[in-house]
């Protein structure tokens, strides 16, 4: 186990060094700030892929020569985050699993284009994060090839500096989507994508209600409508059949 770590530590410093040779950190911080870290611009130039770009991004924190403090994340299909680094105050999750309403897992809908959100965690704090997915290939056509997201995020405080901003209202902290650090160990009630129950909340359950979110939870305030909610009440509608009504 111990030659196994050495071997990927070596290995893992072997690619800093290369990376740290084909885009020199002072040619690379001016051009970040002359393109306005606009990433796509930044891969013509340098002639290298958008992950490489991205990570490179995520490590210009030089004393005097400092970039926009980025968190870094590839992500695969799975799930799992083979590869990410924080230099904000943002925080990955350590239970396992992730926010599916993140946008790097949106990422794969749309592969190779590049999407923009200004998300919100549950401290307040709001970041603006920008996901794409990246496709490698080996041998021939017919072999199957590996798409991951990658996800480069700053907090809103220098989002001005990105060009990804332009036009967003940044100022709208409605706009703003909620998300956690995992199903497992988040505390928002209201979420209709949550995958397990809120930890430590008893669930709510009554045969004659249904709910728009997944896990409703007993003592859940009254916040939506003229109810609880997400809550709905099963009644016949106008044919006759059985449906639900907002409450």
């Amino acid at each position: 186990l111990v030659a196994r770590g050495e071997g990927h530590l070596t290995g893992g410093l072997a690619r800093r060094l290369v990376v740290a040779l084909v885009l020199p950190y002072r040619a690379f911080h001016t051009a970040a700030e002359e393109t306005r870290y606009d990433i796509e611009r930044l891969t013509d130039r340098f002639g290298l892929g958008y992950e490489t770009v991205c990570h490179r991004l995520s490590t210009l924190r030089r004393p005097r020569l400092r970039g926009v403090p980025f968190s870094f994340v590839r992500v695969d299909r799975a799930g799992k985050m083979p590869k990410r680094r924080s230099a904000t105050g943002f925080h990955f999750s350590r239970a396992g699993g992730t926010c599916p309403l993140w946008n790097v897992y949106e990422a794969f809908a749309a592969p190779g284009r590049i999407r923009v959100q200004v998300a919100a965690v549950p401290d307040g704090q709001r970041y603006l994060w920008t996901a794409r997915t990246v496709t490698r290939h080996r041998g021939g056509w017919d072999e199957p090839g590996k798409t991951s997201a990658v996800g480069l995020g700053c907090e809103l405080r220098h989002a001005s500096r990105l060009v990804h901003a332009d036009g967003l209202g940044l100022g709208n902290r409605a706009a703003a989507t909620p998300i956690g650090r995992g199903c497992r160990v988040c505390e928002r009630l209201d979420c209709p994508q949550r995958a397990v129950p809120p930890p430590g909340r008893a669930l709510a359950v009554d045969e004659h209600t249904g709910t728009f979110v997944p896990y409703a939870v007993e003592g859940w305030g009254r916040g939506w409508g003229r109810g609880r909610p997400g809550r709905a009440r099963y009644c016949p509608d106008d044919l006759g059949t059985v449906g639900a009504r907002w409450t």
